[in-house]
């Protein structure tokens, strides 16, 4: 059942969309070309080709979801983050991969375009675009996005179940990134919503899937929080100067976030267990950040958040980020101090950072990330950062190869931090063909350990996650 809008929304759609359609036509847009362009049909393949031996120990689904516009009237107006999201994954069982599946996210314009039924459960607006992130919690898997649509619940195949906020019957705005809590199973996420610009919430989703602690934070201008962090004490909140523009909206930009001057850069520390007024901010340089590889607490009493940083983003583009200038940077936030300290840890350009989840919000030694430039489409890296000794390890899939963002799975639940593996679909631009690699995380530099064959092109799009059979 779909939410109604106010008469002034509808109004500034309106607008909007009347701007959008004065745009001249251009088919030229880097995001529905080459590695990035959408596939037209669902697939399901079983007895899947493998090179290689499978690790009898990965047992669960590989799921990676990103943006996959069922059509797109003019190129010239899409962005990248707007395309319907399809769901992309691999079952693996007993050393044999099983089946391979692509499903487009059930969302209202996707079902009514396929001419299928809406899927059941609240709904908020008419912004239903979601594409960023998928999860398992709570018995099912979860398709994500930030600022407006609710969650959408999946079955293990990808199937649309319904819409809503995990197990609860609330309505409201949730994120693209929540943090698992390792020890406690449940979910910390800093949730902002393009209808309420002057907050962002803490939010806790208990193991069970039920909301168990929303804090309201005092913002302006609406900020884009993509990611946010948590460590065993504080909640890690980014607060940066890319933020919502209503004259962009009126002019047509199909996402109306753009770099703001006049935003002040802060990053806030808010305790857990504390309400609104105990967050302090700190102040940084004017930058932005998509994503946090890990966040936790020092000895010394400080916070460390390691990120993926740029010095601007959204200045320019209307189709996607603008110049993937991007670094590993290490941000230090003393309770002694007011000001962030940047230190640079990497200043290749990357993205995607992940680490071991089990050590979300601890110390913790290695962070992954993809080597990425966007001027010159060509083969790209994996990077191991040894944040204890500062060594840096690649992987080089081939010369015509570009990874999507790695998951590290271990290889028990006791194993070290490179005791496992890396999973990540892999584009060939020279055939327009992907496959899922799993390598050896501790002999990084060798051959894979096995590649999957997929009967279609994966898209490069957003992220994703093992998903392991229960028990």
């Amino acid at each position: 059942m779909m939410s109604q809008a106010t008469t002034l929304e509808r109004a500034v759609r309106w607008v909007s969309s009347q701007a959008q359609r004065r745009v001249p036509f251009d088919a030229t847009n880097l995001y529905l070309e080459g590695p990035f362009a959408p596939v037209h049909a669902e697939v399901t393949q079983t007895a899947l080709a493998v090179t290689g031996t499978l690790p009898k120990e990965l047992n669960g689904v590989y799921a990676r979801i990103g943006p996959n516009p069922v059509d797109v009237a003019n190129p010239a107006t899409h962005h990248w983050f707007l395309g319907a999201g399809m769901v992309h994954g691999v079952r693996l069982r007993d050393g044999k991969a099983l089946w391979y599946r692509n499903r487009w996210i059930g969302t209202d314009s996707v079902q009514q375009r396929l001419n299928r039924p809406i899927a059941p459960g609240p709904r908020r607006g008419d912004v239903d675009i979601v594409n960023t992130n998928i999860i398992g919690h709570a018995g099912h898997l979860w398709a994500l996005v930030e600022g407006a649509a609710l969650p959408v619940a999946l079955d293990h195949e990808f199937n649309t179940l319904r819409h809503g906020l995990f197990a609860d019957t609330a309505s409201r705005s949730f994120s693209a990134h929540p943090r698992l809590d390792p020890e406690t199973g449940d979910l910390h996420a800093v949730c902002y919503d393009v209808k309420n610009r002057n907050r962002v919430d803490y939010v806790v989703i208990g193991a069970d899937g039920m909301l168990r602690r929303q804090v309201g934070i005092p913002v302006r201008h609406g900020p884009m929080i993509h990611d946010g962090a948590v460590t065993r004490s504080q909640v890690v909140i980014l607060d940066l100067p890319v933020t919502f523009s209503m004259g962009a909206l009126l002019r047509g930009h199909p996402l109306p976030y753009t770099w703001n001057d006049r935003h002040t850069a802060r990053v806030g520390l808010l305790p857990r267990d504390a309400d609104a007024g105990a967050i302090r901010w700190f102040e940084i340089e004017p930058c932005y950040v998509f994503h946090i590889a890990n966040a936790y607490d020092h000895d010394d009493g400080s916070t460390v958040v390691d990120v993926i940083a740029y010095p601007r983003m959204f200045d320019i583009s209307r189709h996607g980020p603008e110049g993937f200038n991007s670094r590993l940077e290490r941000w230090v936030l003393d309770p002694a101090g007011t000001q962030v300290k940047r230190s640079v840890v990497s200043d290749l350009q990357q993205e995607f950072p992940r680490c071991d989840d089990r050590r979300a919000g601890r110390g913790y030694r290695y962070a992954y990330s993809v080597g990425i430039t966007l001027d010159t489409l060509g083969p790209q890296p994996l990077y191991r950062h040894d944040l204890a000794t500062g060594a840096l390890l690649r992987h080089d899939y081939g010369p015509h190869h570009m990874p999507a963002e790695a998951v590290f799975v271990p290889r028990h639940p006791d194993a070290a931090e490179d005791d496992g593996w890396l999973i990540a679909f892999v584009y060939d631009l020279r055939n327009d063909s992907s496959t899922l690699v799993v390598l050896d995380a501790g002999n990084l530099d060798g051959e894979p350990a096995a590649t999957i064959h997929l009967p279609v092109r994966v898209p490069l799009g957003f992220h994703g996650n093992w998903i392991a059979d229960a028990g």
